[in-house]
């Protein structure tokens, strides 16, 4: 039905009837053109054409829809991929925050050892210094001690050469053999 309709439209067109002379005679050109058309649209239609046309769409289609198909199976895998990526860079800055942490942690405890150490160390030296000072001091005593005792031995010894008598030296003797008896017993 609308086949008709459309080549009924198609002959009553009024620029189609206008063109020259009667239109259904060979020596119209419009009628020649159509003849023609008309010819090469059943050739069309005689060779599937349409049908192979269709065929051939839709086989482009199908394969268009497998490449959206494999392009989002791409497309998720790789954000998998990229959240796995996130995931491990994440991991990686949490384990390097770790190491750090750490880092900084044992630096600290090194810093309080060697200042221990150090405060061990200068104490120590303190204590040396203070011992080699007191050993110095006693040391000195001890010189400056014998020297007055050596001076003052041969100052007594000068003193009791010129004033020494026999009687006065058998007291002296007598009062240092008493002496030495009563610090023995």
């Amino acid at each position: 039905m609308k086949h008709t309709i459309f080549l009924i439209f198609l002959f009553v067109a009024s620029p189609v009837v206008a063109a020259s002379g009667p239109f259904f005679s060979l020596t119209n050109t419009n009628f020649i053109v159509l003849l023609a058309f008309i010819l090469f649209i059943g050739v069309l239609f005689y060779f599937n054409v349409p049908k192979l046309l269709g065929d051939m769409l839709d086989k482009r289609a199908e394969t268009i829809r497998l490449e959206l198909d494999e392009a989002r199976k791409l497309r998720e895998e790789a954000q998998s991929i990229l959240a796995s990526y996130e995931r491990r860079q994440k991991e990686v800055q949490e384990q390097a925050d770790r190491i750090v942490e750490s880092a900084r942690k044992e630096a600290e405890a090194e810093a309080i050892k060697a200042r221990e150490a150090l405060e061990a160390t200068v104490a120590r030296r303190l204590a040396a210094a203070e011992e080699q000072i007191a050993s110095a001091q006693a040391s000195a005593e001890r010189v400056v001690r014998d020297k007055a005792i050596k001076v003052a031995i041969a100052a007594a010894r000068n003193v009791i050469a010129t004033q020494m008598t026999a009687a006065s030296a058998g007291k002296l003797i007598d009062a240092a053999i008493n002496e030495v008896d009563a610090n023995l017993n």
